[in-house]
């Protein structure tokens, strides 16, 4: 007898905007449809810009096995630790980038893949504002103040992330375009105009989601036509474009919609579970 197996055999999820619903928790739907997918034998994968330790307690209740694909796809690793995959910033190219950007030490956070203090650097906080309050309680464990940054480079860190109000960060990514290090690096950003947050995440060269999860695809041997993926922010760009697949969340942003993409509901709606449903064999995705 003939064993169909489902067109999708990968999916991989964003996580904050997508899976986290606007009260930051995982809607009963969507936890109960990707339980539903993994039971029909689709890999579950979840892609964040979260560092791994950040994005642990959210992958851990799906209830299943599974990899994470954290820092913009810096870093690959199992639910259990297991490293896959990483592609760190040199540190001479950090340095680099924190002496071009002067202005902005107040904005700048390093990030290492370590999980003890020093795990996140910063200079001060008083310009990283309120909207990330929260990430900062959350992380307080692991940060460490350091003046200058540039000393906190004795290893090759994850990523340099510049943080604040949108307005503040339009003006850091025409700075970044100013300081010659195009083919140097990849610069991601993610944006919450209703909370006036924005985050611009500045990454090795070549670094990116969409490479990561293309990465994983062929280790795993998976076709890009077996792959989707979901996302709602500007970093799931790479991603979206990898994926044969590709959905994006009822409260994803404007660049993303004008790209041809199939749109779920929203994040306050179980738009995964929408989504998961039609890949698993409903006619028409309801919106």
């Amino acid at each position: 007898m003939k064993i169909s197996r489902p067109p999708i055999r990968l999916l991989a999820t964003d996580i904050d905007g997508t899976l986290l619903n606007p009260q930051f928790h995982v809607s009963e739907g969507d936890l109960l449809a990707l339980r539903r997918a993994h039971a029909a034998g689709i890999e579950i994968v979840l892609v964040t810009g979260r560092r791994h330790t950040f994005a642990l307690p959210i992958a851990q209740q799906l209830g299943f096995d599974l990899w994470l694909i954290s820092s913009n796809g810096a870093v690959t690793r199992s639910l259990g630790g297991e490293t896959f995959h990483r592609d760190l910033m040199p540190a001479e190219t950090c340095r680099k980038l924190c002496r071009a950007m002067p202005e902005f030490r107040g904005s700048t956070v390093l990030t290492f893949d370590k999980e003890t203090k020093g795990a996140i650097v910063l200079e001060r906080l008083d310009e990283l504002g309120s909207s990330i309050r929260r990430w900062l309680e959350k992380n307080r464990e692991y940060i460490e103040f350091v003046i200058p940054i540039e000393d906190a480079l004795v290893s090759d860190p994850v990523q340099t992330m510049f943080c604040g109000t949108m307005a503040r960060m339009a003006q850091a990514l025409r700075a970044l375009e100013n300081t010659g290090m195009d083919g140097a690096v990849t610069v991601l950003r993610t944006e919450y105009p209703e909370r006036d947050l924005s985050m611009i995440d500045v990454l090795n060269a070549g670094c990116s989601k969409g490479h990561a999860l293309k990465r994983w695809a062929a280790h795993r041997g998976y076709r890009r036509e077996e792959v989707m993926a979901i996302g709602d922010n500007h970093n799931d760009i790479e991603m979206l474009e990898f994926a044969g697949h590709p959905f994006i969340m009822g409260n994803a942003c404007a660049e993303l919609r004008g790209r041809g993409w199939t749109v779920t509901r929203g994040n306050d709606a179980c738009g995964i579970a929408a989504a998961v449903d039609l890949a698993l064999g409903a006619e028409t995705l309801v919106v």
